[in-house]
């Protein structure tokens, strides 16, 4: 058995040495021996060595594809030749020509992609959260939305003068008869008033005398327009476009700001006031120091116009640092130092211009106490502003734990601190209680309804965060924001009503109006309400209120409190009395008592009247 690769003839014994090979063109040829001249060598190179002497002495031999013909041998194989070059002098090698190559069949261009008629423009990452024109005029358009639905909701509420506005209006026809003639002021109003008399009273009885009641408490909705827009522009400025809306969107909607644009008292001013500070302070929060000063005349006014305002001046204070710190750390002690010292300035220069101001302590800092209880305080409280409270609680610690939506992740590590953030929620959030904790310590509700609207105000720019958050990055749930703004609207629409609800003076007045003149003296329950709206047939001391009063009888013995009236009426001291037996009921039963079987008077008209408490009514006793 022979291997493929070897020649048969190979093996044969009798062709050992030498032997035919037909490729050689039946020449014959020595077989190499078994010893191989280098064990390295392939068989090949063996093969030459051994079978071709002159290839030793560097001739030119055949090795089956040599040729001794004189001519070159040539080498289509590359390992062939890399074989047999270093014994054929003249080898070369030939590469095979490669077959040509066969053009590629063309092949049809591409059609174009046809272009839409229309392509979306990318949408912006951050969507309102990046203050930008487009956001602001569609913040804008908003807010005109926002503040036409508050004007709607205060004008709706209808009534004839509630006691606190025809007193405010009717002192400041005489407080200006003062200023201009000297005429002397019926009254100590600076003594019981909760605001300087010359403020806010001068201006109401200036619109009054060009357009009556109804244009005194335009001016309210002016002060209560301008607060909202106010606070979205402060709320904008301190965090974005969506947060200012929800602050402004809650805080026209509720209680207090949907009563007070329809009433002619020194609260929607002093509001206004107080927003115009706060909105400067935040505003100048990275201009140079000094410019915070511009914050303390309108701070200072706020306080003059009604002195609960100043319940409300410390925050400015500790906001007037807090919004400069970011930017001046340490630095932002000294806008809160000058803010105060520059309130401290005008404030002295008020008083020793306004003289003694009892109003203040009689009003404010050391009202009489009532008998109302902590938890009903709390409660009604929790009715007139507890869901802006509580989105504001919720904004504050939302604002706490991240200072950015998710929408903007390239500014999670550029906001403020987290203590800035902390100090300012609970500065901001914490402004609310201040009104509910003081009456709580006065044990009083009088006037709460609208004092809570002080401190949501500030509370304002939180609860505008914690909609904005409630709501998710890029509207993800918008019905939240929806559903919490109409919720806020119908609770403020419906306690506004109820509020607002006076008894109706327009038939009393109208039966009084004959029976009196500018030489009688009258009684009525509500002295104010007859005094306004009969201002130009009588004075307002003719009129005596039922709120308190000294009296000496014809035997000179003397009197005070409800026996003080009884005893007048004995005597047939007024010429007209009128009660409606629920303003004091002490000192309507006292003079009820007088009146049953007195000769010296006759009951001349009952007019009834329906209140959001029941019905009532006026009865008009008159001197025979």
């Amino acid at each position: 058995m022979t291997d493929r690769h070897t020649p048969v003839w190979a093996d044969d014994p009798g062709l050992r040495g030498e032997a035919h090979d037909p490729s050689y063109g039946g020449e014959r040829v020595r077989w190499p021996g078994a010893q191989s001249q280098d064990p390295s060598w392939s068989y090949e190179q063996q093969y030459a060595y051994q079978a071709y002497p002159a290839a030793q002495q560097g001739e030119v031999t055949d090795t089956g594809s040599w040729r001794f013909d004189g001519r070159t041998s040539s080498y289509t194989d590359q390992q062939t030749y890399d074989t047999f070059a270093p014994y054929d002098p003249y080898a070369t090698y030939t590469a095979a020509e490669p077959e040509p190559a066969v053009a590629p069949a063309p092949v049809a261009p591409e059609p174009e992609p046809e272009r839409p008629g229309y392509v979306l423009p990318p949408v912006p990452e951050s969507s309102w959260a990046v203050d930008t024109g487009r956001s602001r005029l569609l913040g804008r358009l908003v807010l005109l939305c926002v503040l036409l639905i508050q004007a709607g909701l205060s004008l709706r509420l209808r009534g004839t003068a509630f006691e606190d506005e025809a007193l405010y209006v009717l002192a400041g026809h005489y407080e200006i008869g003062n200023i201009l003639h000297g005429t002397p002021v019926p009254g100590d109003f600076e003594g019981y008033f909760s605001g300087y008399p010359k403020l806010y009273p001068v201006l109401a009885a200036m619109v009054d005398s060009v357009a009556g009641l109804a244009g005194v408490r335009i001016v309210s909705l002016v002060f209560m327009l301008g607060a909202t827009s106010l606070l979205y522009a402060m709320t904008r400025r301190m965090f974005d476009v969506r947060a200012a809306i929800g602050a402004a969107a809650l805080f026209s909607v509720i209680q207090s700001t949907v009563f007070l644009g329809n009433f002619a008292t020194f609260d929607a001013a002093a509001i206004f006031f107080l927003a115009l500070s706060a909105w400067i302070v935040v505003r100048t929060g990275r201009a140079p120091i000094v410019a915070v000063v511009l914050a303390a005349p309108p701070a200072v006014l706020a306080f003059a116009t009604k002195y609960a305002a100043g319940l409300y001046l410390p925050t400015l204070l500790v906001l007037a640092v807090l919004t400069a710190y970011r930017h001046r750390g340490f630095r932002a002690l000294a806008r809160g130092v000058l803010l105060g010292g520059a309130m401290g300035v005008l404030l002295g220069a008020g008083y020793l211009f306004a003289g003694s101001l009892g109003g203040i302590s009689q009003t404010t800092t050391n009202r009489a106490k009532g008998a109302d209880t902590a938890a009903q305080l709390l409660e009604h409280s929790a009715q007139w502003g507890g869901l802006m409270f509580l989105t504001a609680v919720g904004g504050s610690i939302a604002y706490a734990i991240r200072p950015h939506m998710g929408e903007m992740p390239w500014l999670e590590q550029v906001g403020p601190g987290r203590f800035r953030r902390i100090a300012l929620g609970v500065l901001l959030t914490g402004a609310a209680l201040l009104a509910p904790a003081y009456q709580i310590h006065l044990h009083t509700e009088v006037s709460l309804f609208k004092h809570v609207g002080f401190g949501l105000l500030f509370a304002g720019p939180m609860a505008g965060l914690g909609i904005s958050r409630l709501v998710g990055p890029h509207f993800r749930h918008p019905q939240l924001g929806i559903m919490l703004y109409v919720l806020t609207l119908v609770f403020g629409m419906v306690q506004a009503q109820q509020n607002y609800s006076f008894p109706d003076s327009r038939e009393m007045t109208a039966v009084l109006r004959p029976m009196v003149d500018r030489k009688g003296s009258y009684l009525a329950e509500e002295h104010e309400v007859p005094a306004y709206y009969l201002r130009d047939v009588t004075g307002y001391g003719q009129w005596q209120s039922t709120f308190g009063m000294d009296y000496t009888d014809k035997k000179g013995k003397r009197y005070s409190g409800p026996e003080a009236y009884a005893a007048a009426v004995k005597d047939a001291k007024f010429d007209v009395i009128v009660l409606r037996g629920t303003v004091t009921p002490d000192v309507d039963t006292a003079v009820t008592d007088a009146l049953r079987g007195n000769p010296h008077y006759r009951l001349a008209a009952v007019t009834r009247f329906t209140t959001s408490k029941g019905d009532g009514a006026y009865r008009i006793w008159v001197k025979r």
